[in-house]
C-alpha cells in the first residue's frame, strides 16, 4: 500500500513539474495565448524606464482589466480523444465526453450492458453475466478472473491537447470500497502529445479476506508529424492485481436463517481460507508505426469532424509483454476448499510466466471518388502478417526431506514451453455512399501452433439518415484452440492433460439504432460447436474441464430503449436469452436495468439529476468458483438462488469543471430479502452508501 502511494505521489509530482517546465518556455506556436517572449538575457537593472503621468496610469490599468476580461477560459474543447481503432483508417479525433450519462455506474462489474457476476466485491474474480464469447484467435491461457480490471493497450486513449489535461476521479465508500482514477496529458508541441493513465482499486469489503488491492495504468504518447503522414502511438502498460481468496463463508444459510447476521457484523462471518491469494501481473510495450503514401485526402474541412484520409498505407506494429500469474496458498485446508494437493497440504505457490513478442506488417490501400463531405464510391484493401513468438513456464512448490538439513521448500519448473504463430490477415470495405458500407474481416493462423484457428468476420451496415436509423448486418464464423488451462496445467491442486477439439462458434445478427428514438434493438442467433467448460462430479468440488461434442443453439435478443418527458428521463436496457442447453451454458434468460431520473438546472450553475437505478435478471442455475484455478464451474445442477430487484437512489450533478454524485446503493436491501447471491456460497455485496467525484482542470 505504501509503495502503491509513493507511486501515485511521484506521477503526480511528475505531472506539475512539466506543467511547470513547459510554462517556462515560449508558447507553443498555434496554441492559445501565443506570445514569443523575446530579449530573454536583457538586463533589467540597467533597463530605462520611462515615467508615467497619472492620466497615463489610469489607462494602463484600464487595459490590464480589459486583458483579462478578454482572456481566454479553458475548457474541454481545447481538447480532442481518439484510440487506436478509430485511427485504424483515417486520422479522426472526437471532443471530450464530460457528461453525467453512466457517471454513477464506474464500477467495471455493473455496466448497465455488460453486467458481472463475482465474489462479492470490487477487485475480486468475475467474470460476465450474460453470454459474451471472445472474438479471439490463437494462444490464450484461459486466466481471465480478473479481466474485468485490466488495462491493455487497446484501452488507451490518445488526446490532442491545446492545453494541459487533467482529471482526477476518486469514488470512495469508506473502506469497504475505494477507485481512484488519474488521468493527464499535454501537448509538448503541436505534433507529440504524452501522458498517463492511472487506477487504483483499494478495498476492504464486506467480509473477512477480501481487500483487493489493483494498481494499472499507462504512460502514452501520440506522434503527428507536419505533413499528416506519420503516426506514430506508443504505449507501456503496467497491472498488478492482487485478489485475497477466502473459500467463501461457512454460513451456508446467511440470508435464511431467522437469526442471520446483519451486515454491520459481516466482517465478523468466518470463512474458509484467511491465507490465501491471487496476483496477476501484466506489463507491456506497445508501437504502432503507420505512414501514408501517395495523395492525402480530408472530409468535412474546418470542423471538429475533420478526417485525415489517406489513399495507401503502410504500418508496423510491435509489442513485448511478460504476464506473470501467481497463486498462493499457506495455511491448512479445514474446510476441503481444495479437491486434492499433489505436492504439499499446507501449502501452495503456483506461477505461470508468458513472454510474448510481437510483429505485425499490413499494407492498406484506398480508392474514392472526390468529396468535400461524406466518402463516397470508396474501396479499401488491407493485408497483413502478424508474426507472435511465445514463452511459457509454469512452476509449482514441493517440500523435500533432506537427512542433513531436515525438511525444505523448493520450487520445481513443470513445464517450459516455446512456440510462436504465423497470422494472415485481410480486411476489404467498400463504401457505396454515406448510406451502404460493406465490411469484411479475414484473420487465419497459417502456421505454428495454433495452425487452423480462424476468424471470418462481415459486417453490412444500411443507413436511411438520421431520422430513419440505420440496420447492421452481421455474421462471423471462428474457430479457436483450447486455452492452455484446459489442456496443459500442472499446480498443487490441479493438473489437466486432455486432447480437446477447437471450439467453433457462428453467429447472425441483426441490429436496429436509431439515434432520436433512443432506441437501439439487436437479435443474434449462436451455434457452438465443441463448447468448452469447467465442470464438477455430483456433489464434487474437483473442477476439471470438458466439452460438450453436442451443438448449443442460443438466441440472444437485446433491447435498449430510452424515453423522455419534459425533465423526466427513463432508460432501459433489456436481454432475453434462450438456449437448449441451460444446464450447462448457465445464464439468466432475463436481464433488465432501468433507470428513472428527473433532471433540472439548480442555481443556474448546477446541472443535476436525482434519481434510481434498478437491475434485475430471472432465476438460474449459478456456478461454483474453484479457488486455486481461479475458473468458474458448473456444480450441483439444482443450484438455483431466489433472484430480487437490486435498486439504487442517486443524486449526481455538475459544477463547472467537476463532476459529483452520491448514491445509496442496494438501498431496498430487506424489502424482499435480506441479501442475494450470485455466486454458491459467496454473498452479493450489501446496501453502501458511495459518494463520486470526477474533477478536471485545464491549465
Amino acid at each position: 500500500m505504501h509503495n502503491q502511494l509513493r507511486y501515485i505521489l511521484l506521477l503526480l509530482l511528475i505531472c506539475t513539474s512539466a506543467g511547470f517546465a513547459f510554462a517556462q518556455n515560449p508558447n507553443i506556436p498555434g496554441y492559445p495565448n501565443q506570445q514569443r517572449r523575446s530579449d530573454f538575457n536583457k538586463d533589467t537593472a540597467t533597463t530605462k524606464t520611462k515615467n508615467l503621468t497619472g492620466d497615463q496610469e489610469i489607462d494602463a490599468e484600464r487595459q490590464k482589466e480589459e486583458k483579462k476580461r478578454d482572456s481566454v477560459i479553458f475548457t474541454s474543447k481545447f481538447i480532442r480523444v481518439t484510440n487506436e481503432r478509430l485511427l485504424s483508417d483515417s486520422t479522426q479525433v472526437f471532443p471530450l465526453d464530460t457528461g453525467l450519462v453512466n457517471f454513477e455506474n464506474y464500477s467495471p462489474l455493473y455496466q448497465p450492458r455488460s453486467p458481472k457476476i463475482g465474489l462479492g466485491n470490487l477487485g475480486l474474480a468475475e467474470r460476465s453475466l450474460l453470454f459474451e464469447p471472445s472474438k479471439t484467435i490463437g494462444f490464450d491461457v484461459g486466466q481471465h478472473f480478473l479481466d474485468a480490471y485490466l488495462f491493455t493497450p487497446q484501452d488507451v486513449q490518445y488526446y490532442k491537447a491545446r492545453v494541459p489535461y487533467t482529471n482526477l476521479s476518486l469514488y470512495a465508500s469508506g473502506v469497504k470500497e475505494q477507485y481512484f482514477k488519474v488521468i493527464h496529458t499535454q501537448n509538448i508541441n503541436p505534433q507529440l502529445n504524452v501522458g498517463f493513465n492511472l487506477n487504483f482499486i483499494g478495498s476492504r469489503g464486506f467480509y473477512p479476506q477480501q481487500g483487493a488491492s489493483d494498481l494499472t495504468g499507462a504512460i502514452f504518447s501520440w506522434y503527428e508529424s507536419k505533413s499528416k503522414r506519420y503516426n506514430l502511438l506508443a504505449n507501456y502498460t503496467f497491472n498488478n492485481l492482487k485478489a485475497p481468496e477466502n473459500g467463501s463463508i461457512q454460513n451456508d444459510s446467511l440470508f435464511t436463517s431467522p437469526a442471520a447476521s446483519s451486515y454491520t457484523t459481516s466482517q465478523n462471518q468466518l470463512v474458509r481460507l484467511y491465507n490465501s491469494s491471487d496476483n496477476i501481473r501484466k506489463n507491456g510495450f506497445y508501437i504502432k508505426q503507420f505512414y501514408y503514401i501517395g495523395k492525402i485526402d480530408s472530409t468535412l474541412k474546418g470542423t471538429d469532424k475533420t478526417k485525415i484520409l489517406p489513399t495507401q498505407r503502410v504500418s508496423y506494429t510491435f509489442y513485448y509483454s511478460r504476464d506473470t500469474y501467481k497463486f498462493l496458498q499457506n495455511e491448512s485446508d479445514i474446510y476441503h476448499v481444495f479437491p486434492d494437493y499433489y505436492y504439499s497440504s499446507t501449502f501452495s505457490r503456483d506461477s505461470l510466466s508468458v513472454f510474448h513478442l510481437q510483429n505485425g506488417f499490413s499494407y492498406s490501400f484506398y480508392l474514392r471518388g472526390k468529396s468535400t463531405g461524406f466518402v463516397k464510391n470508396e474501396v479499401k484493401l488491407d493485408l497483413g502478417l502478424v508474426q507472435d513468438y511465445y514463452h511459457y513456464q509454469q512452476y509449482v512448490t514441493d517440500t523435500i526431506t533432506n537427512v542433513n538439513f531436515g525438511r525444505s521448500v523448493v520450487n520445481e519448473r513443470k513445464q517450459n514451453q516455446s512456440f510462436q504463430d504465423i497470422t494472415l490477415k485481410a480486411k476489404a470495405s467498400y463504401r457505396f455512399s454515406d448510406r451502404i458500407l460493406l465490411d469484411v474481416d479475414l484473420q487465419q493462423i497459417a502456421a505454428g501452433r495454433d495452425f487452423g484457428d480462424f476468424l471470418y468476420d462481415a459486417k453490412l451496415t444500411l443507413s436511411g439518415g438520421n431520422k430513419a436509423g440505420k440496420i447492421i448486418l452481421g455474421a462471423y464464423s471462428q474457430s479457436s484452440t483450447p486455452p492452455l488451462v484446459y489442456t496443459d496445467w500442472i499446480s498443487n491442486h490441479y493438473i489437466f492433460h486432455n486432447s480437446f477439439s477447437n471450439q467453433k462458434t457462428t453467429n447472425l445478427s441483426f441490429n436496429y439504432i436509431n439515434n432520436p428514438l433512443g432506441l437501439d434493438i439487436k437479435a443474434e442467433y449462436f451455434l457452438i460447436s465443441d463448447y468448452l467448460y469447467f465442470t464438477a462430479q455430483p456433489n464434487g468440488i474437483d473442477a476439471t474441464p470438458a466439452q460438450l461434442h453436442t451443438p448449443i443453439n442460443l438466441l440472444k435478443i437485446s433491447l435498449g430503449k430510452n424515453l423522455a418527458w419534459r425533465r423526466w428521463h427513463f432508460d432501459n436496457y433489456i436481454v432475453y436469452q434462450k438456449t437448449d442447453y441451460q444446464s450447462t451454458l448457465r445464464t439468466p434468460e432475463v436481464y433488465t436495468y432501468s433507470s428513472l431520473y428527473y433532471s433540472k438546472l439548480l442555481f443556474n450553475v448546477l446541472n443535476s439529476s436525482l434519481g434510481m437505478d434498478i437491475r434485475y435478471n430471472t432465476p438460474y442455475v449459478a456456478p461454483s468458483y474453484a479457488v486455486g484455478l481461479g475458473q468458474f464451474y458448473n456444480s450441483s445442477p439444482d443450484l438455483t438462488f431466489s433472484s430480487y430487484p437490486i435498486a439504487s437512489v442517486f443524486f449526481k450533478a455538475t459544477l463547472i469543471r467537476t463532476n459529483i454524485f452520491v448514491q445509496y446503493d442496494y438501498a431496498n436491501q430487506g424489502l424482499f430479502s435480506k441479501g442475494y447471491y450470485m455466486v454458491d456460497r459467496y454473498p452479493g455485496p450489501g446496501r453502501l452508501l458511495k459518494i463520486g467525484v470526477s474533477w478536471s482542470f485545464y491549465n
